[in-house]
């Protein structure tokens, strides 16, 4: 099959579309036809090197972890899937960018079916991180007020409409530009932060999604209202400076569910989610899609076309 493998750790041009073996799923796996594979920011941090303690890999390796696509076959034990089923799925292993992808049963779910295979692929890790920060360890309830920072982003865009959809009130930081995207997305409350500082406006908050750390990220501490909580998917917040303002810190990483996924599914096709993809690339042109993903400015997500939907 056709792939993109890393032999050795460095930028973009480290990519490279080769010919590799198809795997095999063993007990509780599927083998699955990639149709379409999202770019997430965490892959090019693990082709840089940069998360080698939390992501170790074994060179060379194919990059990617979020697919959708069609069932091939299915390994021993497997009850919910047969070949021939559409599925969207998110997995920690070797790698998306190939043409035929691995995965555990309890990674996959049927993909929603009022979206192509392009748009199904852009949701799972992005989905998935916003759903179990808000939810899972937020606790995010309607009635709410909640402050996202980049909103139009992958994470961002899905948290804002989640949000929306338990209702509870939404300030949303953004460019100038992608103003009118928040708007549609369901922000109360969209903010240009190029032109104000976003803590004049959001005060007394609930929840506190950070998706940018640094001096973002303690800003936003003092957005929080008492007994609040600030989840940071990007650096883990200082706990004393949380202490300070009477306020919980927590960094938080997702985990791989089938089970989320189905939910998210669910609000998919009853029209309460829309994914947002701002650029499809074929997978030989991986090493443009993790060039456009380090500029940071992705309106939603990048998505890879493997094959045809």
């Amino acid at each position: 099959m056709k792939a993109i493998r890393i032999h050795n750790y460095g930028g973009p041009e480290v990519l490279q579309y080769e010919d590799v073996a198809e795997p095999s799923p063993g007990p509780a796996e599927l083998l699955i036809k990639v149709a379409a594979a999202s770019i997430n920011p965490i892959d090019w941090k693990i082709r840089a090197g940069y998360a080698q303690q939390i992501f170790p890999r074994t060179l060379p390796f194919i990059p990617g972890g979020d697919a959708s696509g069609i069932v091939e076959a299915v390994g021993a034990g497997v009850t919910r899937f047969k070949p021939g089923d559409e599925v969207y799925a998110r997995t920690f292993r070797d790698g998306t960018y190939a043409e035929y992808a691995i995965f555990a049963e309890t990674e996959t779910a049927f993909r929603p079916r009022s979206v192509n295979q392009i748009h199904a692929a852009a949701i799972p890790l992005a989905a998935l991180t916003a759903w179990q920060a808000l939810f899972d360890l937020a606790q995010l309830s309607a009635g709410q007020k909640i402050l996202i920072h980049s909103a139009a982003g992958g994470v961002g865009s899905f948290a804002v409409q989640f949000a929306k959809w338990k209702g509870a009130h939404v300030i949303g930081t953004a460019s100038g530009k992608n103003q009118g995207l928040l708007r549609d997305l369901g922000v109360d409350e969209p903010l240009d932060y190029q032109k104000q500082a976003f803590e004049e406006v959001a005060q007394d908050v609930d929840v506190v999604l950070d998706t940018i750390g640094g001096e973002t990220q303690e800003r936003s501490l003092q957005a929080l209202l008492k007994g609040g909580i600030l989840v940071s998917i990007v650096q883990p917040p200082s706990k004393d400076l949380a202490a300070k303002y009477g306020v919980r810190a927590e960094f938080f990483g997702m985990h791989a569910s089938s089970l989320d996924l189905a939910e998210i599914a669910k609000l998919v096709d009853a029209g309460r989610v829309k994914t947002v993809v701002e650029t499809v690339l074929p997978l030989a042109e991986a090493k443009r899609a993790h060039e456009l993903s380090e500029q940071r400015h992705v309106r939603g997500k990048l998505v890879l076309r493997v094959s045809q939907p």
